[in-house]
């Protein structure tokens, strides 16, 4: 790594606690992405199944969600799981777990605007040919409902990875923490926050020009 110097800066060193960080928060990021779609794939399903019981439990789920700060349900799932499973759980784990099912409620209600948008007739045709509901949805909706979702759900992540810096709350190593501890190490704070700073628009801000250019590509396809 090279020894290069920016003032008070030796970047071999601060790099090393970035890096470690940003590995840690891609991680988060990616893992409760495809949590949250599986999971909030299976809520849409429910709420649109037409079965009261499955209706109301996944509206429940979703609109209890998505009304308490996510800091909170952070916490909540750093002290209250040890207590449930008898033992302590790490914050990195915990912070999966809780970024899986609380993002999950969000990506729920984009699939279902999703669902919602292919035309009930293909749903009807896949049931005038002998398919079943879970066939029709499998073969015919659910491909459709992504590529229709496909730039809400990266928007979504990306709001997801700005968020995973949150879990500081629990002392969990993302890439924030990376920044705040070089900032410590060199004594300079300020100058680490304010780097840190850029370092999250920089890369949210290229995420979202490469949504804006496949969102463009997709209404071609359309």
């Amino acid at each position: 790594m090279l020894e290069t110097d920016f003032g008070f800066l030796s970047w071999n060193v601060v790099s090393g606690f970035i890096i470690k960080g940003f590995i840690f928060s891609i991680q988060l990021t990616l893992a409760a992405m495809i949590g949250g779609i599986a999971l909030g794939t299976a809520l849409a399903l429910m709420r649109l199944s037409g079965k009261k019981p499955l209706v109301l439990v996944a509206a429940f789920y979703v609109n209890t969600l998505r009304s308490i700060p996510l800091v909170m349900v952070i916490l909540w799932f750093f002290l209250l799981i040890p207590l449930l499973i008898g033992r302590p759980m790490g914050a990195e784990l915990s912070a999966i777990i809780t970024f899986t099912v609380f993002e999950a409620a969000y990506y729920s209600e984009i699939m279902r605007a999703g669902i919602q948008s292919v035309p009930k007739g293909q749903v009807y045709a896949g049931y005038a040919v002998g398919m079943t509901y879970g066939q029709t949805m499998q073969l015919i909706v659910l491909p459709q409902a992504f590529r229709n979702m496909l730039p809400v759900l990266l928007t979504q992540t990306i709001i997801l990875f700005q968020d995973t810096s949150l879990v500081y709350a629990i002392g969990a190593y993302d890439l924030l923490k990376g920044f705040e501890v070089a900032g410590k190490n060199f004594n300079r704070p300020v100058e680490m926050y304010l780097l840190a700073a850029a370092t999250y628009f920089v890369i949210c801000f290229s995420l979202s020009m490469l949504v804006r250019r496949l969102q463009k590509k997709i209404q071609i396809i359309r």
